[in-house]
């Protein structure tokens, strides 16, 4: 069979939704699977190769001045495909991480009212795209495209999958009437879309409930890593006791959390060290700089290591470098790609007790929970692995060996394409019954 995986261009910036699409992607291709690769938005930007093998669908600058000028919904092609370069998108992209999601509101609703949105031009031409390769199935990025679903499926007649991928979070920043619109009009595009993926147990769970999605129709396909890049963590001397930060920085993911724990625990006379990697995008500059202000102010700057944006391989030296990771979210995470990457590199995690966390730590065993309503719950957490080597140790070699069984990219791609089969038989036989 024949695949049409859409997946969204994050604007040049690492994403743990990009991986793993990009991931499974991969997967699904070296097992000599036909699988067409659309990027949306801008161009895939991932540590890995990018597996996108066709032109950019709904390129961001093209949806944005759609948007904000009836002239460019009307332009010929040849200016759209110059708007689309690739160069173009990645340059423009970076700029694009200085906006926030509540300015967003309604470019939100008119993508998600699909042919009756401003950017009608790029449906008709994405379905013109889809119609050329003649997929059996179209797999969606994530809810963000429920409203082109209905089209889609009557113009190509093929079932519809899509994953849910922590839109929650963007949704609800938005702000009135075009949150309350985009939720609407999710719960009618999603009528048309076969199947759901939920990336954990947990966030399946919360999206059918907070987008009144069918519950049947969710099913949960574990993330999957490709365990053999991330060996085992040569010994790190037990002093100084290194935590590590692996995520994008900004407010959501807690590194002002996870400073002020750190600096606790160096008061309180404890010989640690931090270590700090991810992408930092220009909205949340402001923000970083508050956090290494207070560093500073506190004397700490010496013990602090600001890695920046890694690569693959840099990555994974990073993850050799330290003793626990922790990226106390604010928020309840529906996915945490960092967890599964710092377990199978033996490296035990300490979360908050919220989200998938709890899901991915007891799957595993690679690691603890604190209460986030506590304030010292980390500083506490991490202060008794930090005095506890054994238990260290076990956590770790639980973590490695549950990632190692449970959540291979391997693993991922056979629930995957058990899951096609499934729509596909099931679309099939719903045909099968309509025609008779």
């Amino acid at each position: 069979m024949k695949i049409a995986y859409l997946i969204a261009g994050a604007g040049g910036m690492y994403c743990g939704s990009c991986m793993r699409d990009n991931r499974l992607a991969g997967k699904l291709i070296e097992r000599g699977h036909d699988v067409a690769v659309l990027p949306l938005y801008t161009p895939l930007r991932t540590d890995e190769p990018d597996n996108s093998n066709h032109p950019i669908y709904f390129g961001g600058v093209n949806v944005y001045l759609q948007q904000k000028s009836a002239l460019f919904r009307h332009t010929p092609r040849f200016l759209d495909r110059l708007l689309d370069a690739p160069a173009l998108l990645r340059s423009l992209g970076k700029m694009a991480t200085k906006t926030r999601p509540e300015s967003l509101g309604d470019l939100t609703v008119s993508v998600l009212r699909g042919e009756h949105g401003a950017q009608r031009k790029e449906v008709t031409r994405l379905i013109e795209g889809l119609r050329r390769i003649e997929p059996a199935l179209i797999h969606l990025p994530n809810l963000m495209f429920a409203g082109v679903a209905e089209e889609l499926k009557r113009e190509l007649g093929v079932p519809i999958v899509c994953t849910l991928a922590g839109e929650d979070i963007f949704l609800d920043a938005l702000e009135e009437p075009f949150r309350a619109e985009s939720l609407d009009l999710i719960r009618v595009g999603a009528v048309h879309i076969d199947a759901f993926v939920a990336p954990t147990a947990y966030y399946g769970d919360h999206a059918a409930q907070h987008f009144g999605l069918d519950a049947a129709r969710v099913h949960f396909v574990p993330m999957g890593i490709h365990v053999g890049d991330f060996d085992e963590a040569p010994g790190v001397s037990d002093s100084p006791f290194v935590i590590g930060y692996l995520a994008r920085i900004c407010p959501e993911k807690g590194l002002a959390r996870l400073c002020d724990s750190f600096t606790k625990m160096r008061k309180d006379g404890r010989d640690c060290r931090l270590r700090v990697a991810g992408f930092l995008g220009e909205a949340d500059r402001d923000y970083f700089s508050t956090v290494t202000d207070d560093i500073r102010s506190s004397g700490l700057e010496e013990f602090v290591d600001l890695v920046g944006e890694v690569s693959h391989d840099a990555k994974i030296d990073f993850l050799r470098s330290i003793h626990v990771l922790s990226v106390p979210t604010t928020y309840p995470e529906a996915k945490g790609l960092f967890v599964l990457e710092a377990m199978a590199a033996g490296v035990p995690v300490v979360q908050p007790n919220h989200g998938s966390f709890p899901e991915l730590i007891e799957s595993t065993g690679g690691g603890v929970l604190f209460d986030p309503d506590q304030p010292d719950g980390l500083a506490r957490a991490l202060a008794s692995l930090m005095d506890d080597s054994k238990r260290r140790n076990e956590l770790g070699l639980a973590g490695k060996e549950a990632v190692q069984e449970k959540f291979t990219d391997d693993v991922m791609a056979d629930s995957t394409l058990s899951l096609y089969h499934r729509v596909l038989a099931e679309y099939d036989e719903t045909k099968g019954s309509a025609r008779t």
